[in-house]
């Protein structure tokens, strides 16, 4: 038992769930083989707690560092105003200075509230919705978060949400009272949504929905949101969380045409230093002032800091494309290996953000014998990817001829039927096939 594992049962009893974000369980991938912790990390590499360097071909920090790990520059603006001072009694001048640049990006946006995490951002959003029609029904298409709002939509129906990213999750300690306030609608499903509009329109306050995810997005659904929102005079909401950046300069929806009232931005806009922004249209933004939406560690520094410099050197280096090139030499990648090993699998997802699923035997047994193949390899590596900056060309070649490795072994397993005889004894003793308890169906989630 290394240091990396032998912590990880520690945490175990000591934290609930042993981590703080879902999808940094390594029960997702490989319970005891993948390092449940790192020592340090620099572009797209990672050492664990026993120094041993893995390349991250996985998630880069869930999304969250679109430029690498420790870019330089983002580090070094953070370092100046650590030096300077991250809080006082006064506000930080970063504040206007990113407001500016995100409604420089935005020519329908006027004004912009800021906030740490995703998940906190689109409850402001929620609330500033709810102020400013007074009106409490939500509804929403998309992963969204943890927070009550969302959540309340499994009140009545704990699998309400199962076709939102995370399938399973449980409502446990959300008010009953909110049963009836959120309702989920099918991305692209123009009809299922005026359908819900129809019959109770007039009572919704907010309609969410991420601009993209794993499916491009047809004009007549996104039209019929839009249109059929203005008609009720509801706030529209795209939530930018995991797309913005990766596909356009100031999110995803500017590629579509699409005009909301808020735009809801963290992960990617600070390469990995907490931040996430609200921007919306005046009219709307200022219900902020007649509802209470304030948190003292929304005034530090470096959040902003940060999210200036990695914003101006994405629009610097154009670093959407790149990272669009990235994925598509992957998916491309993917696909011809899997095809020359007899393995059948689809791919979908952004260009940027892809995934792989396997379309023969058991999907969740054979997702982790390509991780454990990947990670003896030394990859962080599992059926989902996250493209960055860092993962440069040679980088990707050495990636994909490890890959073509792991898809010849389970190509020749699923022919001899001796795909579970491949996995380490422990990973059969721990049976990661068997999830057993009230979280969220591991087999589906993607990151």
């Amino acid at each position: 038992m290394n240091k990396t594992q032998s912590l990880y049962r520690q945490a175990k009893k000591l934290i609930p769930g042993g981590t703080q974000l879902f999808s940094k369980r390594p029960e997702l991938y490989a319970p005891g083989l993948w390092p449940a912790y790192f020592s340090k990390s620099s572009g797209c590499l990672v050492w664990d707690l026993d120094g041993k360097r893995y390349i991250d071909m996985a998630s880069m920090g869930i999304g969250s560092c679109l430029l690498g790990y420790a870019d330089p520059d983002v580090n070094a603006a953070v370092s100046r105003v650590v030096r300077a001072g991250n809080m006082s009694t006064l506000n930080a001048p970063e504040d206007v200075e990113l407001a500016k640049l995100l409604i420089s990006l935005h020519p329908w946006a006027h004004m912009v509230r800021f906030a740490r995490t995703g998940g906190e951002a689109m409850s402001i959003a929620v609330r500033i919705a709810r102020a400013k029609t007074g009106r409490d029904r939500v509804l929403f298409c998309g992963y969204h978060g943890w927070h009550d709002w969302y959540l309340a939509a499994n009140v009545a129906n704990k699998k309400s949400l199962d076709g939102h990213l995370l399938p399973g999750l449980n409502p446990l300690g959300v008010p009953r009272a909110l049963r009836g306030t959120s309702t989920p609608f099918t991305y692209n499903d123009a009809n299922g949504f005026q359908k819900l509009i129809k019959a109770g329109g007039k009572k919704v306050g907010a309609v969410i929905l991420e601009s993209i995810r794993g499916t491009q997005p047809e004009p007549r659904f996104l039209r019929a949101v839009q249109e059929e929102t203005r008609a009720i005079g509801a706030v529209l909401i795209v939530d930018e969380i995991t797309a913005g950046f990766r596909l356009a300069v100031g999110g995803a929806h500017l590629l579509f045409k699409l005009k909301p009232d808020i735009a809801v931005f963290a992960k990617g806009m600070s390469n990995g230093y907490p931040m996430s922004a609200v921007v919306g249209v005046s009219e709307v933004m200022q219900a902020a002032e007649d509802s209470f939406v304030s948190s003292t560690y929304w005034t530090e520094r470096i959040g902003p800091t940060a999210a200036i410099a990695t914003i101006n050197k994405v629009k610097r280096l154009n670093i959407p494309a790149e990272l669009c090139q990235i994925g598509r030499d992957v998916q491309s990648g993917w696909k011809n290996i899997a095809k020359q090993h007899g393995v059948e699998i689809s791919v979908a997802g952004i260009d940027s953000l892809c995934h792989f699923s396997f379309k023969q035997g058991d999907p969740l047994l054979l997702k982790t014998l390509f991780t454990q193949i990947m990670l003896e390899a030394g990859f962080l590596a599992t059926n989902a990817f996250y493209a960055s900056f860092a993962h440069e060309k040679n980088i990707i070649e050495n990636y994909l001829a490890s890959a073509d490795k792991a898809f010849f072994e389970i190509g020749k397993a699923l022919r001899t039927g001796t795909e579970r005889s491949l996995l380490r004894d422990f990973l059969m003793q721990i049976n990661p096939l068997n999830t057993g308890n009230s979280s969220p169906k591991m087999s589906s989630v993607r990151l």
